[in-house]
C-alpha cells in the first residue's frame, strides 16, 4: 500500500519484509509464537504439567519443550494435532488472501 501524496510514507511492513526476503520467516515465527502461547495458556487453565502433557501426547518432555519454544518453527501437523487432542481441542486452519 503506497501513497503518492506524502513522500515520507512508504509501503506497509509486510511489503518491506517481502522485499527484504524475510516475510516467510517472520510469518512462521509469529504463527509459532501464537500457537505456543495458546497451548501454554490452555495447559495452565487445565492445570496440566509439562510431564502430564507429554504423557497425554505420548511424547517426550524434550519434544513438548520444542513445541512450546516460540522460536522453533520446525513443527508438524501431527504434533499440533496431538497437542490439540491432549487438550480436548481441535485444530482450525485456513488460507487467506495475501
Amino acid at each position: 500500500m503506497t501513497t503518492t501524496n506524502n513522500p515520507h510514507i512508504g509501503s506497509d511492513f509486510d511489503t518491506f519484509l517481502d522485499e527484504d526476503g524475510h516475510l516467510e520467516a517472520a510469518t512462521a515465527t509469529a504463527i509459532k509464537r501464537v500457537i505456543a502461547w495458546q497451548i501454554a495458556q490452555e495447559m495452565k487453565a487445565q492445570h496440566i504439567t509439562k510431564t502430564a502433557m507429554a504423557a497425554r501426547m505420548k511424547t517426550s518432555r524434550a519434544a513438548l519443550n520444542r513445541l512450546l519454544d516460540e522460536t522453533d518453527t520446525s513443527l508438524t501437523l501431527a504434533t499440533l494435532a496431538s497437542a490439540a487432542t491432549a487438550l480436548g481441542k481441535r485444530l482450525s486452519f485456513e488460507l487467506v488472501p495475501a
